[in-house]
């Protein structure tokens, strides 16, 4: 069962529509002059230049579906650059009528990647039809003609220079050197003033140890003199249990 788009595409379909919007009163649908040379009206020039843009717009929106099949692609790809040429004759008729010259200062054709469309002169690609086969050879550059040198004739280039035996007779090399050792010399008479660290032996940490715990020890022994008893506990009861307590 063919579809409303399909039905309202045949001529049946076109002719019956038309005769409606006769007796409606309405006036016939204005074509597309064949030549962009019938038209003396620079704003009905301008008119049918939109037209043919909003036509590769929506062609080139179709064209991105690869579903399509192959024969589908290379019609739109030629309907397409068949829209293009007519666009460019309206443009050539609208700067003769003293228009904008859109050739000189228009965009650039892209595709839908931001990329420039392959083939910036003559026949053009879109969408999926750069993907079709014999296309995409077109635009892969040709490794072939590239020929690799061979060994010899890469060793036909090293020489003294390559290896740098040469670099002081351009008397560039050696007046630098000659202000990088009277620098250093320079620098090596300053007096640099070292500084030593004394690091402490093991005894000395010990006896470190020591004096700390002694200075807790008096610094305890005086806090609890000042005290007359702690819970029934004499001073002299808290000195001893204080010696006993930190030991020698």
């Amino acid at each position: 069962m063919a579809r409303n788009s399909e039905k309202a595409m045949t001529t049946l379909a076109r002719w019956h529509q038309m005769k409606l919007e006769e007796e409606k009163g309405g006036s016939k649908p204005e074509r597309r002059p064949y030549l962009s040379t019938l038209c003396e009206d620079l704003p009905e020039a301008e008119k049918w230049r939109m037209q043919i843009i909003r036509e590769i717009a929506k062609k080139v929106s179709q064209i991105q579906n690869a579903g399509l099949g192959e024969f589908k692609l290379r019609d739109l790809n030629d309907e397409i650059n068949k829209l293009l040429r007519e666009k460019g004759h309206w443009e050539r008729r609208i700067r003769q009528l003293g228009g904008a010259d859109y050739a000189k200062h228009g965009p650039r054709m892209l595709d839908n990647e931001g990329k420039e469309v392959p083939g910036a002169r003559g026949y053009k690609y879109f969408g999926a039809a750069k993907d079709l086969p014999g296309v995409r050879e077109l635009f892969e550059p040709d490794m072939s003609s590239v020929s690799r040198r061979t060994r010899a004739e890469l060793m036909r280039d090293v020489d003294a220079d390559y290896y740098g035996y040469r670099d002081d007779d351009d008397g560039i090399l050696e007046p630098l050197e000659a202000q990088a050792e009277t620098n250093k010399s320079t620098n090596d008479s300053l007096i640099v003033k070292n500084y030593y660290i004394n690091v402490p032996s093991q005894d000395d940490i010990k006896m470190g140890i020591i004096n700390l715990k002694k200075k807790q020890l008096l610094e305890t022994i005086l806090l609890w003199c000042q005290t007359p008893r702690v819970q029934g506990v004499t001073k002299h009861t808290t000195f001893v249990s204080l010696l006993v307590h930190w030991g020698p």
